[in-house]
């Protein structure tokens, strides 16, 4: 058995599953009443010149930094430790398939099951806008799907990678749970608060340039900086800016002539979370007793 067959079993058997359909309607329906609004209300969103294309582009990203990873945790938190607690790891095992075979096969199979959702709500979301908007740029909604997607890769890996650090599903959820509480929901807090207590317990008038790769490490933060390293016109045309630091404060890294200030730290930092998940998750899931 190869990684390949590892992951088109658990693929089949996630599309039999009903979760995944809910999943996807979830994705379909908030993709929808989202670009619907921002469509009809641009004004709440800050764009008062009127809604646009590139701007549901950047409107999206917000939804998909939210939702992917919560999707995330509920299709991944199980894909090791819950062969390993159910103890069906050792019948997997006992075909002729490596460990590093099953880790790999469980990370693109369980990506593959997120991308599909995700692809589905996108193609939906997108589509509602363009007809909305009479306007459709197919470049950039193509860059933008693959972008998204190698972002459901990253964080597939980063689950699975968590899932394979213990035999339990409730540890495996508590780990997964307690990354996204950190890295997605007090990231922006955590660095601002180093800077303000290295500070004297004051904010300098000029944040320093590290503030701005360290506020990247976040994946979601990451994956806006990347789509705007990937379409900086489009992201200028609409005003994003991935040098938000966070309690009110920017980092102006278009002045900074430093590579790590730049949009494109966001391509690497994703790519280091790729490797790191991946190489951590198999050395534990290596070196565990079944």
């Amino acid at each position: 058995m190869t990684w390949f067959t590892v992951a088109k079993k658990d693929f089949r058997d996630a599309v039999q599953s009903r979760a995944l359909w809910a999943l996807v309607a979830v994705f379909v329906l908030l993709s929808v009443i989202s670009t619907y609004a921002y469509v009809e209300l641009p004004e709440m969103f800050g764009t008062p010149g009127g809604a646009t294309f590139g701007g549901l582009i950047f409107f999206t990203i917000g939804l998909v930094g939210l939702f992917v990873p919560l999707a995330s945790i509920v299709v991944c938190y199980k894909s090791l430790a819950g062969e390993r607690e159910l103890g069906s790891i050792k019948l997997l095992l006992s075909l002729p398939t490596t460990r590093g075979q099953v880790f790999v096969g469980k990370v693109v199979g369980r990506a593959a099951v997120l991308a599909f959702g995700l692809g589905v709500g996108l193609i939906v979301g997108l589509g509602f806008g363009a007809v909305l908007l009479g306007d459709l740029d197919v470049l950039a909604v193509l860059v933008f799907v693959l972008a998204t997607l190698a972002f459901t890769a990253v964080y597939a890996s980063i689950v699975v990678g968590i899932s394979a650090t213990t035999g339990s599903t409730s540890r495996a959820t508590t780990l997964a749970l307690g990354f996204f509480v950190v890295f997605e929901l007090l990231w922006d807090v955590i660095p601002m608060g180093v800077l303000y207590v290295v500070e004297g317990f004051s904010l300098p008038t000029a944040i320093p340039d590290w503030i701005y790769p360290v506020m990247q490490v976040s994946p979601s933060a990451a994956y806006f900086s990347a789509v705007v390293a990937l379409l900086p016109d489009l992201a200028e045309t609409v005003g994003a800016d991935p040098a938000q630091a966070g309690a009110g404060v920017e980092v102006t890294a278009a002045e900074a002539e430093p590579f790590y200030t730049s949009p494109e730290v966001g391509l690497v930092i994703l790519t280091g979370w790729l490797l790191v998940s991946v190489v951590v998750g198999y050395s534990l899931f290596n070196k565990a007793d079944f």
